[in-house]
């Protein structure tokens, strides 16, 4: 099922509200039943966690970033519905709305990154095109992120079998401008353009590793082809291994820094890859399994949020953690005030990570009572959420 148009509002208005992350969003709307009890529940949620102000977006702010998209061409596609990519939503950050330009249709396809290096020598761009034009004779989609140096050769290799761009900014702040032309060429070719951040959004350093995650995210597998040892491509290799993804490096000249990650990767257990051969042969097992089941968004509650969040069935990709929703109607609250059940929780709390599970069976309380209390301490800026379902105090 797909998001009615209100309800479709309501996710975008939620995900651009202050200090709401994947992760917090997900958190949100699995213990109010949608976005938007999750909206009406945001501020008494702020107020106990002792933020008096917290920027709730207006749904006409909403409504012009989704008119804004319009122009562009681009729609939003929520997590859980049919067109969004199913290796993408077992991630555990998987962003709950995509704007895309372009095809959708090309993220049901299997794909593989290809990343590298800005400022990559002729022989690393001349593997880059000869691997990228390869991976998709052989029905791949090569998905990269738009950078200049080899994220450029790979998509300019694939636009006659199949590309993604990944942004960092928004569909009107394209960087680096110089890509604009070639981002026109790969929607105009059936490949897709795809952003989590609003239309205008200026991409800063930072944005750039949340760019690279959904590289890897969208890919069974990623290619770094040259990366220097602090080398944002390692970034999306780090990534890769976190996601239960595929790692391949292309060696280089020991005497060549922009070799030293690639070859620091091979070392620590990544895939060679010197030929395409190397690429198909390890993936062809986990795409011809492919996914054997399908999502749907169904709002609002709680067999809504079941389907959604629920781990996902993909062969070969370890599903984001996740853990089975209450039933919202009927569930006994627990007696002891909210106040003491956040001090009881920050008891148990420290800098190093803890599973929620672990925090249930420690402080006694039920599962929604843990998960309002870390919400509000999220909110109020004390609290970090890690992979595996697992948070920790800021220090």
């Amino acid at each position: 099922m797909r998001l009615t148009e209100e309800q479709r509002v309501d996710w975008l208005r939620l995900i651009r509200s202050e200090r709401i992350g994947p992760r917090t969003f997900r958190a949100l709307v699995n213990q109010h039943g949608g976005a938007g009890p999750a909206l009406e529940a945001l501020p008494e949620i702020a107020r106990k966690s002792g933020r008096l102000l917290l920027k709730v977006a207006t749904r006409a702010e909403a409504e012009k970033e989704m008119a804004q998209a319009a122009r562009l061409g681009a729609r939003f596609v929520a997590m859980g519905e049919p067109d969004y990519p199913k290796a993408l939503q077992a991630i555990d950050t998987a962003p709950p709305l995509i704007a895309v330009r372009g095809s959708v249709e090309i993220l049901s396809r299997p794909s593989v990154a290809v990343v590298g290096s800005r400022n990559a020598s002729a022989v690393g761009l001349t593997f880059t095109e000869r691997l990228s034009r390869a991976l998709g004779e052989a029905g791949y989609v090569v998905v990269s992120g738009l950078a200049r140096g080899v994220d450029t050769r790979a998509h300019r290799a694939t636009l006659a079998t199949g590309t993604v761009a990944v942004l960092a900014g928004g569909h009107e702040r394209i960087y680096p401008s110089e890509n604009e032309p070639l981002l026109n060429a790969i929607v105009e070719n059936g490949g897709a353009v795809v952003s989590e951040m609003p239309m205008g959004w200026e991409p800063r350093g930072r944005d750039f590793p949340r760019r690279n995650r959904i590289v890897s995210g969208l890919s069974y597998g990623v290619v770094v082809v040259e990366a220097a040892r602090r080398s944002g491509s390692l970034i999306t290799a780090r990534f890769a291994l976190e996601q239960g993804r595929e790692v391949f490096a292309v060696p280089g000249s020991p005497l060549d820094p922009r070799a030293e990650g690639t070859n620091d990767l091979i070392r620590d257990g990544a895939t060679l890859c010197a030929d395409v051969s190397h690429v198909t042969s390890a993936l062809e097992p986990l795409i011809a399994a492919g996914p054997r089941s399908d999502r749907t968004a169904e709002e609002p509650g709680s067999s809504w949020a079941e389907s959604l969040w629920d781990e996902l069935d993909l062969p070969g990709i370890e599903p984001a953690p996740s853990r089975m929703v209450e039933a919202f109607e009927g569930e006994t609250e627990t007696a002891v005030a909210l106040e003491e059940q956040g001090q009881s929780l920050l008891d148990l709390l420290g800098p190093s990570p803890v599973s929620v599970d672990d925090l249930v069976r420690q402080s006694g309380l039920s599962i929604r009572a843990v998960q309002t209390s870390l919400l509000e301490l999220e909110i109020a800026g004390r609290l970090e959420r890690h992979g595996g379902n697992a948070v920790s105090l800021l220090r």
